[in-house]
């Protein structure tokens, strides 16, 4: 079995003896969405066949998390999140992140207390 970085297939055609290729993204990853693949195989005499295609479908399982802070209207952190009696606040989440390759689009805020 040969294996090959995302980056090296990206590139240039990988060719193999092995009829089977291990593809790792240890840096470049493909990104959510549908990505096709080709191959094709030759025989001892030379001959080339057609291509074959497949459709790899890169989904996103991973729920986002959500990372919520609170600053006073000019956005310096508030000591232990205290605010005075009447005083406004920026409540921020834009630390948020979607590990599972997609992004955020909305942020959903209410007060539950």
């Amino acid at each position: 079995m040969t294996t090959k970085t995302l980056e090296e297939i990206r590139t240039n055609p990988v060719k193999t003896a092995e009829a089977t290729l291990t593809i790792q993204m240890p840096n470049d990853k493909l990104p959510i969405g549908r990505h096709t693949f080709q191959l094709q195989v030759a025989d001892d005499s030379g001959n080339v066949s057609t291509p074959a295609k497949v459709m790899v479908i890169v989904v996103d399982t991973q729920a986002p998390t959500a990372v919520l802070m609170v600053t006073d209207e000019n956005g310096r952190p508030l000591e232990n999140n205290r605010i005075s009696f009447g005083q406004g606040f920026i409540l921020d989440g834009r630390k948020s992140v979607d590990l599972g390759g997609g992004k955020i689009v909305s942020y959903t805020w209410s007060l539950v207390e």
